[in-house]
């Protein structure tokens, strides 16, 4: 890189960096005591931080906590997309197994299991004492029902996942067998999926809130808020500890935050870098953040111009300055991404072995003209209106402008952008992916050549074959050896570029303890905070 290539790519960084404070400045600014509370809720009259007459029938819980989200779309488990609606499926439901905070298995409506020595047959004993919110009793009937019914529903994204599954048998009133048709290593994570959440047996109404989970919900308003009160025949002792969860809905964060200094509300999660900055050092309030696999995948479809041509895709890899960018939009909070959905939260699995094109226009635009493009390439770029993605598409703008690579920005909402398959169907798209626990996901759902969100058309038959591997294999060395191959494939001809891995905010008034946020945020488990009386 000559003087002059390295001078022009600071001033760049500076500029964009001068734009994105003024930006943050611009979106914290504003009152910190009289927030409007969206849609017309009312400011509750209760002390800040309880509720008034709480019910005390276990002589320990009290408190009510109120945090904001967005408004949900969907109640039907087995439908859950977004943070909130998983967030409120968590604890009005319960899963059958779990995963915690730090990655770990933890027993649910599950309280043992076993797996036989092939790893095809695996056996769970139930909790005894559990009932639905309407009184019924759990049994292992509904686990049956509620599995066949996610592998077995044409669409459920589900439907996949647990193709694998050969049988689903209640052995016993409170023990459920699954068979396996294959081996498969993360079977548990499988389990635990987001949709995953157990309802009664034969349910007509899958969207009712009728769950065994620790919360019940009293009041439902789609655009104003969410309430919840403990179950007080919760089957986990001691839990949860507070009375109540209020979700006020909220469309912008920028307001959210407002309401969380101005005492309106108690939490916020999934917070941009400069709001939780900004928000943590205020007074009363307390910042949490953790390391995630989330991540925006920048993706060219590889069955049409210009993705067709493979050159363009390593110009477009070659042009990106991921260092510059991650800094630049996540101020240094996550991780700096390799162009693999496989990050370095997965210690085991991640490397960083294989040399990446990274962060010089001149080549990248070499490597336009070589393959026939002289004048550059004219681009659109398609994303969604959620989180930082428009900063990341104006620094991308700027960055490919050096190497000849001229790109318009499409911004739409939410949606419009998952809406009929449209993200699946733009030539070039900015596409979220959220956290999960283990990377075989991602491969399974993304890059196989009949992944159901397979939306770069990538098809590569050794590739699918890795995917075998690492999917099957009870050898871990074999998985790691296969996952470490995948990334080198996809670093040299893949069909995206993963910029960085996003690091999840939130901040809480410090008042209330027990909380762990989750590297999916709406995973994060209300049933043990409190507030101390």
């Amino acid at each position: 890189m000559n003087a002059t290539t390295g001078r022009s790519r600071f001033l760049t960084v500076v500029t964009w960096s001068i734009l994105l404070v003024m930006l943050v400045l611009a979106g914290c600014a504003g009152p910190e005591n009289d927030t409007e509370l969206p849609n017309g809720v009312e400011e509750p009259v209760a002390p800040p931080n309880g509720v008034e007459e709480p019910a005390e029938p276990n002589g320990e819980r009290a408190g009510m906590l109120r945090l904001s989200a967005v408004p949900i779309a969907q109640t039907d488990p087995a439908y859950i997309s977004s943070d909130p609606e998983v967030l409120v499926a968590a604890h009005v439901y319960d899963y059958l197994i779990d995963i915690d905070a730090d990655n770990e298995i933890q027993p649910r409506l599950a309280t043992d299991w076993t797996e036989s020595d092939d790893g095809l047959t695996y056996t769970f004993t139930l909790a005894e004492g559990v009932t639905f919110h309407d009184g019924s009793e759990f049994t292992a009937q509904d686990v049956v029902w509620t599995y066949d019914r996610l592998r077995n529903t044409e669409g459920l994204p589900t439907e996949d996942l647990y193709r694998n599954i050969e049988s689903i048998e209640a052995t016993g009133d409170l023990e459920v067998t699954f068979t396996l048709a294959e081996t498969n290593p993360f079977f548990l994570y499988d389990l635990s999926d987001n949709h995953a959440l157990i309802i009664r047996d034969g349910t007509e109404d899958a969207g009712d809130f009728n769950g065994t989970g620790p919360f019940r919900v009293t009041d439902y308003q789609p655009e104003n808020r969410l309430m919840m009160e403990a179950n007080e025949n919760y089957f986990v002792e001691g839990q949860p500890a507070l009375d109540a969860v209020e979700i006020i809905f909220f469309n912008e964060l920028t307001t959210a935050a407002d309401a969380l200094q101005g005492g309106q509300i108690d939490l916020v999660m999934g917070l941009s870098p400069d709001l939780y900055d900004n928000l943590r050092a205020r007074s009363g309030l307390a910042g949490q953040h953790v390391d995630t696999n989330q991540f925006a995948a920048i993706r060219l479809r590889t069955d049409m111009p210009p993705g067709d041509d493979p050159a363009v895709m390593l110009a477009l890899r070659t042009a990106t300055n991921r260092g510059a960018l991650f800094e630049l939009v996540q101020q240094g909070y996550g991780a700096i991404g390799r162009d693999t959905p496989i990050g370095p939260i997965f210690e085991d699995y991640y490397t960083e072995e294989h040399e990446l094109p990274d962060g010089d226009p001149e080549a990248a635009r070499r490597i336009l003209e070589d393959a026939g493009y002289p004048d550059g390439v004219e681009l659109e770029l398609n994303l969604l209106d959620t989180l930082n993605y428009s900063d990341i598409a104006v620094v991308l703008q700027s960055q490919w402008a050096e190497a000849g690579i001229n790109m318009t920005v499409n911004i739409m909402p939410e949606s419009i952008y998952y809406g009929e398959g449209r993200w699946l169907d733009v030539p070039l798209g900015m596409t979220g992916w959220g956290h999960r626990p283990y990377p075989q996901f991602y491969l399974d759902v993304m890059l196989a050549c009949d992944a159901i969100w397979n939306e770069t058309r990538f098809c590569d038959p050794e590739f699918d074959e890795l995917i075998a591997t690492a999917g099957s294999s009870l050898d871990e060395d074999e998985r790691i050896e296969a996952y470490h191959e995948m990334q080198r494939i996809l670093i040299e001809e893949g069909p995206f570029i993963v910029p960085f891995f996003f690091a999840e905010h939130a901040v809480i008034n410090e008042s209330f303890e027990g909380f762990q946020l989750h590297p999916f945020s709406g995973r994060s488990d209300l049933r043990p905070v409190r507030f101390p009386e």
